[in-house]
């Protein structure tokens, strides 16, 4: 008696998905909660595991079709494979073969973050030795391999294909997410009438503190006390204080939430992701830097839920870790503005008629002016830089 293997319920937010890798054949043995196949959505990888000791007797769907919440792709029969009967154990330790590493090490055969890491770090698959079942590469290998090899940043571009002399190019199709990404960046541009504003901050009052209570507050809660929950902390005084900043526009009514749920944009191997901290007026700064830590890890893993990424009424987006000293940020549908920080950086500052030299930091505010008017949106940001540049009043909800 055969199995149905189905796509998993998508939300709401969902109308489809694309099959991104199928990780076994048909008639391969596979063992139960083995990953047989990643779907790839808008927002993030799925795994479908194999329901209990097996095969993939059929394929219903292949890579690259589109497919819906609850569509069998493929079915499976229980039991174990004649002259193929293998434990979970002995696929995930065995060792691939030459010929099967070479014929798996195509980038064909590679899972999208798998492909997204080798092309980052211009590594050769072909020279990276798998250890998945079936001596697939997965994304340990990559960072395992680059780390050996020393490879300390990514690069340009990836692996070239040949065409004359010197020049040369490759064209790869974006992934799903990338395509969302564009999508939403477009219809953000053009559906909003989007502007931003622009304060700086005087950053030494929080790193003052900071280096006050760095090593009390790490032995004391466990991980290190660092910007964001400090942004993330002013950005909820200031959304408490300014409701029209923390609402949304839906159709022709305003939707001003009384909660605070605040996305984070963090940077992963497949694109830039805005995965959500909830309830963040009820948070402390130890609880922020926590949950901070848990998606960030999550978001370099792949291992980011489709509620990780649900809701968010305000985003903060730090391209300070980057470099960049002044951007502007676009919004972050269906939200009506977005915190951009930045570099902090020493510059010469007139301060009580004299030159100091301190740590200076832009904010760049955007913000969907059909919602939000100037006095608002400068008020706003204006909130943020004395909360930073007086983070007692944090403290004392002041």
């Amino acid at each position: 008696m055969s199995i149905e293997i189905k796509v998993p319920v998508l939300p709401e937010s969902v109308a489809d998905a694309t099959i991104a890798t199928w990780h076994v054949k048909p008639g391969e043995a596979v063992t139960r909660d083995q990953n047989l196949v990643d779907i790839e959505t808008d927002k993030v990888v799925l795994e479908v595991v194999a329901p209990e000791d097996g095969s993939i007797s059929e394929f219903l769907a292949q890579e690259g079709d589109t497919v819906l919440a609850e569509q069998v792709i493929a079915k499976f029969t229980p039991g174990s494979v004649v002259g193929q009967e293998v434990t979970k154990a002995q696929a995930e330790a065995s060792a691939p073969k030459a010929e099967a590493a070479s014929e798996d090490a195509s980038t064909d055969a590679l899972s999208p973050s798998v492909r997204r890491l080798v092309a980052e770090h211009n590594v050769d698959p072909s020279k990276i030795k798998g250890t998945g079942v079936g001596g697939r590469i997965t994304k340990e290998d990559v960072e395992a391999h680059v780390k050996s090899a020393g490879k300390a940043a990514p690069a340009a571009a990836p692996a070239p294909v040949e065409l004359a002399g010197d020049r040369s190019e490759k064209r790869v199709p974006m992934t799903r997410l990338r395509k969302t990404i564009a999508t939403r960046l477009l219809e953000a541009k053009n559906s909003t009438a989007m502007l931003t504003t622009f304060n700086e901050v005087n950053m030494k009052p929080i790193m003052d503190i900071r280096k006050k209570y760095q090593d009390v507050f790490e032995k004391k809660h466990g991980i290190r006390l660092g910007f964001m929950s400090f942004y993330v902390k002013a950005v909820t005084e200031a959304l408490k204080r300014y409701p029209e900043v923390n609402a949304s526009l839906d159709g022709d009514e305003l939707v001003y939430h009384n909660y605070f749920d605040v996305s984070i944009a963090v940077s992963t191997p497949r694109g830039l992701v805005t995965p959500v901290l909830r309830d963040t007026d009820t948070l402390t700064l130890a609880d922020m830097e926590k949950a901070i830590r848990d998606l960030a890890i999550k978001g370099r893993d792949g291992k980011l839920t489709v509620d990780d990424m649900m809701g968010g009424n305000f985003t903060i987006t730090n391209g300070g870790v980057f470099g960049s000293l002044m951007s502007t940020p676009i919004l972050n549908l269906p939200q009506s503005a977005i915190l951009g920080m930045h570099a902090i950086k020493d510059r010469p500052m007139a301060v009580n008629g004299q030159v100091e030299i301190l740590p200076m930091m832009y904010l760049a505010l955007s913000y969907d002016h059909r919602i939000i008017d100037g006095r608002e949106s400068v008020g706003f940001l204006v909130t943020i830089k004395d909360l930073l540049e007086d983070p007692t009043r944090l403290l004392l909800d002041l």
